[in-house]
């Protein structure tokens, strides 16, 4: 076939009505399971890609997917988040979806943006980022019935058994875990932490990883510096002028580029040092670092807002499961 399939198409080769090829893209919950699945099949086989401007217009619903901007701050870490918009634009034009970006300086701000776009019809679902406990821009979502998911859980007694909202996560403890595990066993006992003040839910359970990797015994120090590189830097000096560890996991890339410049400093250019994120500038430096895989983290947020269906869903309607937790994975350099 030279030509772009259409629903005609796929109606016959599955043997089906085109108002049943149309369920199956628009309402797929009223049309049985082996029916949709055979629709399913055809589409696949045929490459066909519903018209998403035709669909809108039909269904009145703009398929946009509202994603709030962070100020932009400089740093190193701040690629993530960067990398996950840009994976989430692609899989969703994937599937027939849009992404907005829109900026607010803080979440009283980004709820008052969100209720424009809602009230004027430019967005039918949000993804939040920069979670904290407490969060208000999920309880205004969820007291309105918004569709949305959050990048980062809710911080809450039990995310996991009984999440207030569906999220999805990297899993820190498991990244700051597997940078223990191998300082260990390729560095020595005195395995060092450079993390963030206490407070910092992110930063709690990246912390949360190391201790418990540690030996019961070990005796290690806590290093502490906001995500600055220079801070990071006069930290991990102030330390090394005490005593040297043998190995430092950081919580953030900017925490271990700033520590690499004080081991240069010390005389002590080899010191292995591990950030978390994996960005270009530990790369270039020569340092491992954990990777977040925000890519695996785009897919997870665009399924939990669709379930097995090709439109956006009530959150409260998927039964299948409430969170994806991502496990990443430690980059060895």
């Amino acid at each position: 076939m030279n030509r772009p399939a259409t629903i005609e198409d796929v109606a016959r080769v599955a043997g089906v009505s085109r108002q049943t090829v149309s369920n199956v893209i628009n309402a797929p919950h009223i049309v049985r399971e082996t029916t949709r699945t055979r629709v399913e099949d055809a589409i696949r086989r045929l490459g066909y890609a519903p018209h998403a401007s035709a669909r809108r217009l039909r269904t009145r619903r703009s398929s946009t997917i509202g994603v709030h901007l962070d100020p932009y701050a400089g740093g190193i870490s701040g690629v993530v988040l960067d990398r996950f918009v840009h994976a989430l634009t692609e899989h969703a034009g994937e599937r027939g979806l849009r992404v907005m970006l829109y900026a607010a300086r803080s979440p009283e701000e980004e709820i008052r943006r969100m209720s424009d776009l809602r009230d004027g019809g430019d967005i039918d679902a949000v993804v939040l980022t920069g979670t904290f406990p407490g969060d208000p821009r999920a309880e205004w979502l969820i007291d309105r019935g918004v569709p949305f998911v959050s990048f980062g859980r809710p911080w809450g007694a039990d995310d996991l058994g009984a999440p207030a909202h569906h999220w999805v996560d990297v899993d820190g403890a498991s990244g700051t875990a597997q940078a223990t595990a191998h300082a260990l066993r390729t560095a020595g006992p005195r395995v060092a932490f450079l993390g963030w003040p206490a407070g910092s839910a992110t930063g709690d359970d990246r912390e949360r990883g190391w201790r418990e990797t540690l030996p019961t015994d070990a005796v290690a120090p806590r290093l502490v510096s906001r995500e600055s590189v220079a801070e990071a830097r006069d930290a991990a000096a102030a330390a090394f002028a005490e005593q040297l560890p043998d190995a430092i996991v950081c919580a953030s890339d900017s925490l271990a580029v700033g520590a690499h410049l004080a081991a240069v400093a010390a005389g002590c250019p080899r010191l292995p040092i591990i950030g978390f994120d994996n960005t270009p500038a530990v790369e270039a430096l020569g340092l491992p670092s954990v990777e977040q895989l925000p890519e695996e983290v785009a897919a997870g947020t665009l399924d939990l807002l669709m379930g097995e269906g090709s439109s956006i869903t009530q959150a409260a309607a998927l039964p299948h499961r409430a969170h994806v937790l991502v496990t990443p994975r430690l980059v060895v350099r």
